[in-house]
């Protein structure tokens, strides 16, 4: 297997599955993985002096730590401009599945779902694309290493999304031949639809970005000098559609959930688990935390998150139409425990990142559906609310840290904030709303919400 994004998500999930299976005596895969950007060279120069090995920390909700070493990695991928060695590795015929991990504004997908030609990262690509280069999208990285390995008839490939976004192998095939269709390719489009599969997959295990101190903690633990270790929860899930077209791992064995559709899986975990984690991470930072279990501690916020879960959400994900196999009750207090680990010391920096992709992905579904029945959108509109008056300290350069946020266009972002009713002007972007933006029962819903944040917000607020 061939992973790109070679970060800690990766290497404490889909690496750790695989080392099950390894240690099962299923040795017959490993993974060779690379990063596409720049921002992972360092961690990939570690691991490759490291042979691909590296120390897991795992952390349960009763503070017992565990360290592990995984060596599912066999093959640390150089990063090139070219993409020379994710090409070569994905285009031979030992390769049989590409899994990749990307944030949700990695897929380029406007508010249609469509591939959005427009941003300067996927026009940059479709030109060298055009000049027979390999890019550094996802999609410009898949081109090139498609077109070699149907040139080299290596047979064919399945395509393996390992991350949060709603349908993603449906998406990300759609994206990749709108990309491959731009390009003027026909012949690589006909070869994609017949010769790869993109099961839709859900991950999860919180993974927070390494703090420096882990690598003195493993030391202690292990006696082994690690300099690429990673930290993660206890808890580990993965559900992927069965849609392999050359192979794939006995996962099954070793606790993957294989099913027929992944969509149940995926919308509790999507609108439960990564929503409240923002929700947490917005409200937190409003009050002067920093991380995930400070906020999840103090009862007024938790409450938010679980009003949000129980009155909206699981109404909409659970009816006597369609029952959820999911216990979602249940999954709620699950993720609220998890998020008040103490030891995972997860961020609110990292999960408060990239709102501008959140909203539409994890947040309006719902509000979509609850005004499609003319319900309450009450206990909902929290989340906008929060993201809100978060946004607005970043627009007064008042956030205690940089907010990254790769969906979202800075001017659009400053005009909301500068508007004379940002409440209206939140509400009315399309991007974040879709058919909804402008409702007006949206924009009243908010308006309440900020009043009651604000008040929590006012009364919690750390000096």
């Amino acid at each position: 297997m061939l992973h790109l994004g070679l970060g800690s998500f990766h290497r404490a999930h889909q690496a750790v599955y695989l080392q099950r299976l390894i240690d099962s005596g299923d040795r017959r895969w490993s993974f060779a993985s690379g990063s596409l950007r720049g921002d992972m060279d360092g961690t990939l120069d570690a691991l490759r002096q490291q042979g691909g090995a590296y120390t897991l920390e795992t952390v349960s909700p009763a503070g017992e730590y565990r360290y592990e070493q995984i060596a599912s990695i066999r093959e640390v991928l150089p990063r090139t401009d070219d993409q020379a060695a994710i090409v070569a590795r994905g285009a031979h015929p030992a390769t049989r599945i590409v899994s990749f991990t990307v944030t949700e504004a990695g897929y380029y997908l406007d508010d249609q779902h469509r591939l959005d030609l427009t941003h300067p990262d996927l026009a940059a690509d479709l030109q060298r694309a055009r000049q027979g280069q390999a890019g550094n999208t996802i999609y410009g990285a898949f081109w090139a290493l498609l077109r070699a390995r149907r040139d080299a008839k290596a047979g064919p490939l399945t395509l393996l999304n390992c991350d949060n976004l709603r349908h993603n192998g449906e998406r990300v095939r759609a994206g990749l031949l709108a990309f491959i269709d731009q390009v003027g390719d026909a012949s690589l489009a006909d070869w994609v639809r017949s010769q790869t599969t993109c099961p839709n997959a859900m991950v999860d295990r919180i993974t927070p970005r390494p703090p420096p101190e882990l690598r003195e903690r493993v030391r202690q633990a292990t006696g082994r000098d690690d300099a690429a270790p990673v930290t993660a929860e206890h808890f580990i899930q993965w559900v992927i559609e069965d849609d392999f077209i050359a192979g794939r791992p006995d996962w099954a064995t070793v606790g993957v959930q294989m099913v027929a559709s992944v969509a149940p899986y995926e919308e509790a975990k999507i609108r439960i688990l990564n929503a409240s984690h923002s929700c947490i991470a917005w409200a937190g930072t409003l009050v002067g935390l920093q991380y995930i279990h400070e906020g999840t501690a103090v009862p007024a916020i938790r409450q938010l998150a679980h009003d949000y879960v129980t009155q909206d959400v699981m109404p909409c994900l659970d009816r006597p139409d369609a029952p959820s196999p999911v216990d979602l009750a249940a999954y709620r207090d699950v993720v609220l425990d998890r998020f008040a680990n103490p030891a995972i010391r997860d961020t609110n920096q990292r999960v408060a990142m990239d709102g501008f992709s959140k909203i539409p992905g994890f947040i309006a579904p719902t509000v979509r559906e609850r005004l499609a029945r003319q319900a309450s959108i009450d206990a909902v509109a929290v989340l906008p609310a929060l993201f809100l008056a978060f946004l607005r300290l970043w627009h007064r350069g008042q956030l205690p840290y940089t907010y990254q946020d790769q969906g979202m266009d800075p001017a659009v972002a400053h005009a909301i904030c500068d508007a004379d009713d940002p409440v209206d002007a939140l509400c009315r972007d399309r991007g974040l709303w879709g058919d909804v933006a402008g409702d007006a029962r949206l924009v009243d819903a908010v308006r309440r919400a900020g009043v009651r944040a604000g008040a929590v917000v006012q009364s919690l607020t750390v000096a």
